[in-house]
This record gives C-alpha cells, structure tokens and sequence, in this order.
C-alpha cells in the first residue's frame, strides 16, 4: 500500500483526494496540509518515513516557488506528482526540471488522479497530455547536446535493458557504456535537467524525443 501526502492550499481538495484514495484501498493519506514545511515539520516530529507520493499543487499560497517545494519533497525523498490546473507550461516545466515525475490536470478524474499516483509509487515514468504539452514546442527547453551514440545508449538504457545488455547490443565494452550513460548524466545536470535515476533518464529519453511517447524504443 503506498503512502501519501497531499500539499494543496485548497481543503477542499485535499479531502476529496482523501476520500478517492480511502475509497480505492490502494494508498493510505499519512499527511494533509497546505504547505511544503508543514508537511517536513510533520516528518521530523513524528519521526515517519517520507511518503512514497506528494501529490502537489503547483502554486501554495506562502509564497513558495515551485522549484523550492519540488527540491524540497524530492531532496527529502519522496517522488512528487503536480496536480494542477496545468495552465501555466513555464511552471509545469519548472516543476519538471526540479525533479517531479509528472503531472495531472485537477481537471481529470478522481480515478486518473489515482492512476497517476499508483504510477508514481511503483517508479514508473508518468506520461500524459499534461506533461507532454509543457514540453512540446518549448524553445528553451534545454538541449543537452547528447553525441549520436549517447542516444543510442540512452534509448536501449531508459527502455529497460540492462547496461551489460546494452553493451552487448552495441558491441562496446561494459565500461564503455557505463562512461557514457555517466557522460549522459552530467550532461543533463549541465542544463538543469537531473537524471539521477533509470526512470528519469526515461523522462528525459521521452522529453528528448530518443524514445516514444510511450516508453517505447521507437523514438528519433
């Protein structure tokens, strides 16, 4: 069962979003509150793990950046899902950048919500049209400049083959294809879009175009 919090200014959503995920038995709301200290202050009392998903709202009303609260959650060890309006793309990317791993429309249903949540908590990728539209057509969408057989690596890496399996397909040496997914890491670091795990080189693959929409293999 995955743990959850929810940081939204708004009570009234936070406890529909409490009654959906009491509802579908899957998740357990250890924490509800309107702000991103509120919610570490919670953590650092009562001595709880973090939770698996923060289910965050894009703007707070104290004055909080998004880049703040999103590096807060995930520096803290929780993996953050935007829920938003999504009406502001520039936003929505920031988040992005700063380490969410998607977003949800506060317009999509409870059930989509939920989906998006057990995604999340199972560390997996979460694609949707709210997340790809605040990419698309983004001109300052940092390019991170990846040489030919980087792509290549990254595309056979994020999709799920094992690194030794990559080299295999390449006919490179196992260290080889460690360097460069290195090489692909600080790459992405330089122009403000971390990649510190498998699932957000996926993120990035996709946001890239290396790789479908999908997750697939079948990307540029």
């Amino acid at each position: 069962m995955s743990r959850v919090a929810l940081i939204d200014d708004h009570e009234s959503v936070r406890l529909g979003l409490e009654a959906a995920c009491a509802r579908d038995g899957a998740e357990t709301v250890v924490f509800s509150g309107s702000t991103v200290s509120s919610y570490l202050e919670w953590r650092t009392a009562s001595g709880e793990p973090p939770a698996d998903v923060v289910v965050l709202d894009l703007t707070l009303g104290d004055g909080t950046t998004v880049t703040e609260n999103v590096t807060a959650l995930v520096t803290d060890g929780a993996s953050v899902v935007i829920h938003s309006v999504a009406d502001r793309p520039a936003a929505v990317r920031e988040a992005l950048a700063a380490g969410a791993a998607g977003v949800v429309s506060k317009s999509s249903a409870l059930d989509d919500v939920l989906d998006a949540i057990r995604t999340v908590a199972q560390g997996e990728a979460l694609n949707n049209v709210e997340w790809a539209s605040a990419v698309d057509g983004d001109r300052e969408f940092a390019d991170a400049q990846l040489s030919a057989r980087e792509r290549e690596v990254l595309r056979l890496y994020a999709t799920g083959l094992p690194l030794k399996a990559v080299a295999d397909r390449l006919g490179v040496a196992y260290s080889t294809a460690k360097e460069n997914i290195s090489r692909i890491r600080v790459k992405y670091v330089g122009v403000g879009r971390p990649a510190s795990t498998k699932v957000d080189l996926l993120r990035r693959a996709m946001e890239d175009g290396i790789v479908a929409a999908d997750g697939t293999p079948g990307g540029r």
